[in-house]
């Protein structure tokens, strides 16, 4: 597995061990061949490449690739919260392309307003400005442009191994090894705090992280915003109420703008719309993304307050699909899929479901050291020993393997977390399907 300077393996499950040249072994000669094609002609870059496999084909929980295997997809880059090519999502956006997909800047139109409208109504009433951006990176972009025009302040704070984005600007507010290598100087210079960690924290609670944002500020009087993911999606940390109260309380006081990052984890994953709201809490800018799109669209957007709409003399994102009305109508039709369904209710009874289920997992195999995670977000951290908590990272990658064999698909993350993160439509019946899989391979490997 590739590792990073601070010897940790690459977040992500990409590499070239032993166990990814067994798998290549077992592929038909027409996937070898597309993936061989697919190296010759894209840049080669961390995280993306090698590939795993080809797919055809995708519906509801499933990936199948070109040779009709099926996966359970438990990663999907989080964009398929309301499953893959949803039929009501895709009959509204059918209807729209034979009407208006596309609107040129300067114009407005009917379906990116609805949805503005839409999601002003869902978030509380302090947040009624959106900007909308053609995927999760630019709207980070967005709201540190925003942030910087507001308080006329360039530093930011952010949290270590955070991500945030693949740009300049985002890498900089990001944390991951794998983004910033090479990169130099990075503009907004940031300050970074620690990543709550609520398995390896020996203390008794996350106060401790919070606290870190205070000092940060105190020694850097320049900061003008702090940026966060409100649940940590890639290796699954649920910070307490106390600690995000914590945070909101020391931004008020020090007059610094908190930004969360909700582009992997909003529309229902966390049981509830927006993460933050568990949280009794309200940010002054809200990116969201990914899941928007409904998997069909590359669509993200921010969320602030009116006392903030003050850039009109600048621009801040400008981008050509800013107010798409085809990506409007795929969002606005997968959240009311989403409130017609409840799905925010249906995973508020899948977490208690996966809660015991991965418990009684916990007791019965030593290879797992943690199991954390809220609504239908989940990580299961593997360990060498219980007591050291050593990073178990190629037993990790022979679970992840044995997984793929069976049909289920996951990320591994930080290299001995599996993180677990199906579609919000998955049924009872395939959460018990991809549980047996995924038990199997642990128990092999333990």
């Amino acid at each position: 597995m590739q590792e990073n300077k601070g010897g940790l393996p690459e977040e992500g499950d990409v590499n070239f061990s032993a166990a990814r040249q067994d798998w290549y072994q077992a592929l038909d000669p027409e996937t070898l061949s597309l993936l061989d094609r697919d190296a010759r002609v894209f840049l080669h870059q961390s995280l993306s490449t090698p590939c795993l496999d080809a797919i055809e084909s995708c519906e509801g929980i499933y990936i199948t690739d070109t040779n009709g295997k099926r996966y359970m997809d438990f990663h999907g880059n989080s964009v398929h919260q309301a499953g893959y090519r949803n039929p009501f999502v895709v009959e509204r956006m059918k209807k729209q392309l034979d009407v208006l997909p596309f609107s040129p800047r300067r114009y407005t139109n009917k379906p990116a307003i609805e949805l503005a409208e839409k999601l002003v109504s869902l978030l509380p009433a302090s947040l009624n400005r959106v900007l909308f951006a053609p995927g999760g990176t630019a709207a980070v972009g967005m709201a540190l442009k925003l942030a910087r025009r507001i308080t006329g302040k360039q530093k930011v704070v952010s949290v270590e191994g955070s991500f945030h984005g693949a740009s300049l600007d985002a890498i900089a507010a990001g944390g991951e090894e794998e983004f910033r290598r090479y990169m130099g100087q990075l503009n907004p210079e940031t300050v970074f705090i620690p990543q709550v960690d609520t398995y390896r924290n020996t203390g008794e609670n996350d106060l401790a992280f919070a606290d870190a944002l205070e000092e940060a500020l105190l020694r850097n009087k320049d900061a003008g915003a702090f940026i966060a993911e409100t649940i940590r999606n890639t290796d699954v940390q649920v910070p307490s109420v106390e600690y995000w109260q914590r945070i909101r309380e020391i931004c008020t006081r020090y007059g610094v703008l908190l930004i969360l990052d909700e582009i992997p984890i909003a529309f229902g994953r966390t049981g509830s719309l927006f993460a933050f709201e568990a949280y009794g809490i309200e940010p002054d800018i809200l990116c969201l993304g990914k899941g928007l799109g409904a998997g069909l669209f590359p669509l993200a957007a921010i969320v602030t307050r009116d006392e903030y709409n003050i850039a009109a003399d600048i621009s801040l994102g400008h981008y050509t699909h800013e107010k798409t009305p085809l990506g409007s109508v795929a969002a606005l039709a997968m959240i009311e899929y989403t409130e017609q369904e409840n799905l925010a209710g249906k995973v508020r009874k899948d977490e208690i479901y996966l809660r015991e289920q991965l418990a009684e997992w916990k007791s019965r195999y030593p290879l797992i050291g943690d199991i954390r995670g809220t609504g239908l977000l989940w990580a299961i951290e593997l360990v060498k020993d219980p007591v050291t908590k050593e990073r178990a990272v190629m037993e990790a990658e022979a679970v992840l393997y044995d997984c793929l064999r069976n049909g289920l698909s996951f990320k591994v993350s930080r290299g001995n977390v599996l993180q677990l993160c199906p579609p919000l439509i998955i049924t009872r019946e395939e959460i018990d399907r991809a549980l047996d899989i995924l038990e199997q391979a642990i128990r092999g490997v333990s």
